[in-house]
């Protein structure tokens, strides 16, 4: 109920009426019309308007949500346990995602197919050194991994400061990560559509890659909303959300150094 009304006899939020989640979907829609345009080598524009349309969508929505915890103080404790389960949903369907892309690496790799050679990986392919750059990677992702914890306890405990400092260095190594993910790519000795292994090996990495980069971004987001002070050790949902979206980035990163780095690439 809004602000100013009739006292609230109950602990939901009956959120107001708003356009954005009707704006958002005709600009995820606008998006997807851009990609296969592109695809097919019409135009890159409509993409270009559909990206910028979500973005837009996505900070108007999110700023609206802000306000509705910080400023209208809507969310109650019930409130907060339903966003925690609506994050552990989706996390849930992201694993769902990943889980396609290992199936057809673990396809391929116990049964590789005459066409390539019948091994894996095959003969004409020469894969990475998980212990070079991989190994460099995952150890960044998990000290990083350590740092947001640390922060997540500096919430708790009302320590601001000490939470900025923790903040600021996990999305650091989240650019980090990035950047040498980047690097290793512009060496690699296979390109996309080279084969079967280099077509998994790229979905899965690229798309972690990306969840990367929307992680860094969730966080360097809560870095501003810790300076702004916006969160308590009663309420930082927002933050929690980033935290376990966070840690999930760095459990499928682990699989996939276990079984395409190390495993898959000997």
């Amino acid at each position: 109920m809004s602000a100013g009304h009739d006292e609230v006899k109950h602990p939901y939020h009956l959120v107001d009426p708003s356009a954005w989640p009707l704006l958002t979907a005709f600009a995820a829609g606008l998006m997807a019309t851009g990609l296969v345009l592109m695809m097919h080598d019409y135009t890159n524009y409509v993409l270009y308007a559909g990206v910028a349309s979500v973005l837009v969508c996505a900070f108007m929505w999110w700023r609206d949500v802000v306000n509705e915890a910080v400023v209208r103080h809507l969310h109650t404790p019930v409130v907060r346990i339903g966003l925690r389960y609506g994050m552990v949903l989706f996390i849930a369907s992201e694993v769902m995602f990943f889980v396609a892309f290992f199936w057809a690496y673990f396809s391929a790799a116990f049964y590789p197919s005459e066409v390539i050679g019948g091994v894996w990986p095959p003969a004409d392919v020469v894969t990475f050194d998980a212990f070079d750059l991989p190994f460099l990677n995952t150890l960044i992702l998990l000290l990083s991994g350590c740092t947001v914890t640390w922060a997540h306890h500096a919430v708790l405990k009302q320590e601001q400061k000490q939470a900025v400092q923790a903040l600021t260095i996990t999305v650091a190594l989240g650019v980090l990560f990035t950047a040498l993910q980047a690097y290793e790519y512009s060496h690699a000795a296979f390109g996309f559509k080279d084969g079967i292994y280099s077509s998994t090996f790229y979905m899965a990495t690229g798309f972690h890659g990306f969840h990367v980069i929307i992680g860094t971004i969730f966080l360097f987001v809560c870095l501003i909303r810790t300076k702004k002070g916006h969160f308590t050790p009663e309420a930082h949902v927002g933050f929690e959300a980033a935290a376990w979206y966070w840690h999930f980035v760095d459990v499928v990163w682990l699989f996939l150094f276990v079984a395409v780095y190390w495993w898959g690439g000997n």
